[in-house]
């Protein structure tokens, strides 16, 4: 890299004004090297070597963790593998603007692709020259694994934070959820008021807890555990039972198997603070932790339902799903085979003596490798029934966790009767389509997407389901200006043009609906 300690070579400044792109990326609107100055250090060393900047590429506010949602570096690779752009020089403040990757090779492959297509890589901020000399790589490499570094400590003192606030009671996050409330407390522990949904605390020294909600609220929880311990109703007939009362979730929605279970198992309603059921660090695939890893305080919060009621529900969930054997589950499938002539999911699930189905896809791998086993082979229209009554199942959930996210990030959002479209913060509709999975004869992997154009959504979320069809793949956030055809056939690999719209997670779309305030200087 050519700096004021490494002037550059005899003969350059011979060439005249050459041009150049640069690159700034900032994590976070808190940081000392904001994407203003990063760009002023990068012209000050433009204007010192007689380079002429004909264009910037930025990502500000992302994280360094990922490829998924850095739209500055996507659009920058993709002009330099079509070299559409003239410009021979790429500006870069430092080696970390690439990301803090966990992965020093990930980080190297991204100026790797700038060399090959013949570009020159500048880091304008570092004491050593990019030039491809034993020292220069040594040092770049220890710049990248040294910045991976500083992610992941970054992120064990951030979670050793967060485990130390739950263990003296305060919430990480989240909704209250039904027949709770979320109340902001001061440094001392007074009490300042409860926060609705989507409002955060605005001091770094106030904490949340939770605080028990309308007494209606209440008492519906304590009916739910009631009916469910002492009358051993299902949740299923639980839900249909709120629903034919009027009764709606704490998102105005009905109630569903789904959501009583919720409320059956959630140790909140007994006062007690858990943590860590699941993780996301460092951006890796979410996963979900065992109970050996959950960080917990109990009995922090004011509890609603009686400690003994909750137990007694636990214990009645734990017999009905308790792990059966091989052996013991295909008997039980091989009986009620016998017994109806046929089988399905659904049928499985509405048999009060069977384990759910999806306990037999967890165990064999899919129900169809179950139904195998007991020598039951659906037709081809059984299977697609099947893995569509799945996806169905799956689209109330998906829904409610993208509304709650939005309104957990400060934003406003409710969904069209309608269209069933996700009106965000009054300004954006959002359609949510889910895409199974499919096989040609080849075995190659498919998916075809048919859009809602007739609806005119803003954007369209594509939920590509994995090869099983049992979970989500990965997403397709589009924008309805850039995709005019409203049907799509996707493979595993698609091109830059589509799968620059592609993530791992929706965190990205997230933050594009999050409030942000604006302060005007004067």
């Amino acid at each position: 890299m050519y700096n004021d300690n490494n002037p550059r070579k005899t003969g350059d400044s011979d060439k005249g004004v050459r041009k150049a792109a640069m690159y700034v990326r900032m994590s976070t609107d808190h940081q000392k090297y904001s994407t203003e100055n990063q760009e002023q250090a990068i012209r000050d060393y433009a204007a010192r070597y007689n380079i002429e900047i004909v264009k910037t590429y930025t990502d500000g506010g992302k994280s360094g963790l990922s490829f998924s949602g850095r739209e500055g570096l996507k659009s920058l690779i993709a002009d330099v593998e079509t070299k559409t752009e003239e410009f021979s020089i790429i500006l870069v403040l430092d080696v970390t603007r690439w990301g803090r990757f966990q992965g020093a090779d990930e980080s190297a492959y991204y100026e790797f692709i700038c060399r090959r297509a013949g570009f020159e890589v500048h880091y304008v901020a570092e004491q050593f020259s990019n030039d491809g000399s034993l020292q220069s790589n040594l040092m770049k490499n220890i710049k990248r694994s040294m910045a991976g570094e500083y992610s992941r400590k970054l992120s064990v003192k951030v979670f050793a934070g967060q485990c130390r606030l739950i263990e003296k009671g305060y919430r990480q996050g989240g909704p209250a959820g039904y027949g709770l409330r979320r109340m902001l407390i001061d440094e001392q522990g007074n009490e300042k008021g409860t926060l609705k949904r989507g409002e955060h605390k605005s001091l770094q020294t106030d904490r949340v807890i939770l605080v028990p909600g309308p007494q209606g609220e209440i008492d519906t929880v304590r009916w739910i555990y009631r009916s469910f311990v002492d009358n051993r109703i299902n949740e299923k007939e639980i839900a249909e039972r709120l629903n034919q009362q009027g009764e709606t979730t704490d998102l105005d929605r009905p109630w569903t198997r789904g959501t009583v279970h919720q409320v059956l198992t959630n140790e909140k309603y007994i006062g007690n603070n858990v943590f860590n059921r699941t993780s996301f660090k460092l951006k890796k695939r979410r996963i979900v932790n065992d109970k050996e890893m959950w960080v917990r305080a109990d009995g922090v919060f004011e509890a609603i339902v009686d400690t003994p009621y909750f137990y007694t529900a636990q214990g009645i969930i734990a017999e009905r799903s308790r792990k059966y054997s091989d052996e013991e589950l295909l008997t039980k499938l091989q009986k009620l085979h016998q017994r109806k002539g046929w089988l399905s999911g659904i049928l499985i699930d509405e048999a009060d003596e069977m384990p759910s189905s999806s306990a037999y896809a967890n165990r064999f791998g899919s129900l169809l490798r179950a139904y195998k086993l007991v020598e039951y082979t659906p037709d081809r229209d059984m299977r697609y029934i099947e893995t569509n009554r799945h996806i169905r199942s799956l689209y109330p959930d998906i829904c409610e966790g993208v509304i709650h996210r939005i309104q957990d990030l400060g934003g406003t959002v409710h969904r069209e009767v309608a269209s069933d479209m996700i009106v965000v913060n009054d300004e954006i509709k959002v359609s949510i389509v889910i895409s199974r999975c499919f096989q040609t004869k080849a075995g190659r992997n498919r998916w075809k997407v048919r859009l809602d154009s007739g609806l005119r959504p803003d954007i369209t979320i594509v939920v590509r389901m994995d090869e099983a069809n049992e979970k989500p793949l990965d997403y397709y956030i589009l924008p309805a200006l850039d995709v005019e055809d409203p049907q799509l056939r996707l493979a595993d690999n698609n091109g830059l043009a589509l799968d620059c719209y592609r993530f791992d997670d929706l965190e990205d779309f997230f933050s594009l609906t999050q409030r942000v305030n604006i302060q005007e200087a004067a």
